[in-house]
């Protein structure tokens, strides 16, 4: 009989402390094999030293059942595993298998030697049923800033802010694309090892219905795993898990032509990217105090304001922010000069004007020079007007491809109908930021902004080290759970790096 059943008036604030009742006692014969095995310096037992994941259970107790059911899997195990996925880069199902025999992962995740491990089934329903409705986000960065301020690994009291780009996993692709992109590679896997399981290979899908597709790599996978030899070889393990993933856990998001809630952000003017951002703050030691995850479309600048303020709420006192020109737009200048907090951005003209109209329709993308229209709609090419220190301000006029706006289901009070041209303009002379050009030709502002490139490498290392290059689910909300583990990833293994 599950624990929870011996008292079913108890209340909802002692569910973390019945939780962990739950998690059996295992006492093994082999546990002083992790010292003989594991040593000092190994990153995961650093980790497990470092941080008191008791937490974990405090944030998660109003989504645990109190009365009944069956005793749950640890949720600081299943956490741990998301953790994992974070650091190595894995599917769920590989994650679990190399946690049969790596020591140092059944360490971390508070295994005895001996133990078995999870279903990998478990980490999509704690993914789904116990992560929903929480800020994992703020709450993984906060707990990573706290403990840097109390061991005083954190010492100043500047932050530099970006912004970094995630492809969405289905890239604007049909969902019966998706389906033969992964299943060729599986097969071009399985050629590369044993060429003549082709011909036991099911005849490629021809019909256009998404079922058919998904009928076929169904039959493409119990084929190859008929085969255990060939399955076992990491090589073809991988894309086989992965293409599975997508079958299963994500067959209803297969439904759904495209992801949601991805949207075209612009990298330059030539360039564009259908996916996410997420806008940083970083500590000079590089640990990151603040993120916010956005649809791809979104300005940088217009999220410098509760940056400053999330990375202030986790302890942090700001007096500098460092970054570009993204982040130097007259209400920003006003936000800092009202909170005496010193602003290293250069400013552009372009997007740092007063009385420009239409302030919130037309955003500017400070990869591409242009404008961008409420709609997504980039400018195709701009054109100054006026003449320099004569009469009126010269302007930029930005134009717009008409044929667009004509079909453009926001176009209503944007264009009007049967117009030859759409344009927008910018005055380009402004006295209200004086001041600011005065400071940024200033040394202490010049010294200040050699640090920025240190989130350039940040962005990076998320990229090229954590997955972070590509959503790995779709929608909003698996795309904070997949920056808040990532986040929290790349925060611990800083800490670690500047506290030896």
């Amino acid at each position: 009989m599950p624990f929870f059943l011996y008292n079913l008036s108890i209340k909802r604030e002692q569910v973390s402390e019945l939780i962990q009742l739950q998690q059996a006692l295992v006492i093994s014969p082999y546990i002083e094999l992790y010292n003989l095995v594991i040593p000092k310096d190994n990153m995961l037992r650093q980790i497990n030293e470092l941080i008191d994941f008791s937490f974990v259970y405090e944030e998660l107790k109003h989504n645990y059942c109190l009365d009944n059911g069956r005793n749950a899997i640890d949720p600081i195990r299943l956490f741990k595993y998301l953790l994992l996925k974070a650091i190595f880069e894995l599917s769920d199902a590989d994650i679990v298998e190399r946690s049969k025999y790596d020591m140092s992962f059944k360490y971390f995740l508070g295994m005895a030697p001996e133990e078995s491990v999870i279903d990998s089934s478990s980490l999509t329903k704690f993914r789904k049923l116990r992560l929903k409705d929480l800020n994992l986000l703020d709450m993984l960065i906060g707990k990573t800033v706290e403990i840097s301020i109390e061991k005083g690994i954190i010492q100043s009291k500047a932050i530099i802010v970006d912004a970094t780009h995630t492809k969405a996993r289905y890239n604007q692709k049909s969902p019966r694309e998706i389906l033969q992109d992964r299943s060729r590679k599986l097969r071009k896997a399985v050629y590369k090892v044993d060429e003549s399981l082709k011909a036991r290979f099911p005849p490629k899908n021809t019909n256009d219905e998404l079922e058919a597709e998904i009928a076929y790599c169904k039959k493409l996978i119990d084929v190859i795993e008929s085969e255990g030899g060939v399955c076992a070889l990491p090589k073809i393990r991988e894309p086989l898990n992965l293409l599975k993933e997508t079958v299963m856990d994500d067959l209803e998001q297969l439904r759904i032509s495209e992801d949601p809630d991805a949207k075209v952000g612009h990298k330059s003017a030539d360039s564009s990217f259908f996916g996410y951002k997420t806008h940083i703050a970083m500590t000079e030691e590089r640990i990151i105090t603040a993120a916010i995850v956005t649809t791809g479309e979104k300005n940088d600048g217009k999220q410098l304001q509760t940056l400053i303020e999330k990375s202030q709420s986790v302890g942090l006192e700001v007096k500098t922010v460092i970054g570009d020109t993204a982040y130097s737009e007259k209400d920003n200048i006003a936000y800092a000069k009202t909170n005496e907090i010193e602003l290293v951005a250069k400013l552009n003209p372009q997007i740092t004007q007063g009385g420009r109209k239409k302030e919130d329709e037309f955003l500017f993308n400070k990869d591409a020079g242009m404008y961008v229209c409420k709609a997504g709609h980039m400018a195709i090419r701009k054109a100054r007007q006026g003449k320099k220190d004569r009469g009126k301000n010269q302007v930029d006029t930005y134009y717009f491809d008409v044929e667009k706006c004509k079909k453009c289901p926001s176009k209503e009070g944007c264009y009007t109908e049967g117009a030859k041209s759409k344009t927008y303009s910018v005055s380009i002379k402004s006295s209200e930021h004086t001041d600011q050009m005065t400071f940024q030709e200033s040394e202490s502002f010049k010294d200040k902004a050699k640090g920025r490139y240190k989130i350039e490498a940040k962005n990076s290392e998320l990229k090229h080290r954590h997955g972070y290059d590509v959503a790995s689910s779709s929608g909003l909300v698996g795309m904070e759970l997949q920056g808040a583990m990532a986040i929290f990833a790349v925060n611990l293994k800083r800490m670690l790096k500047l506290m030896m």
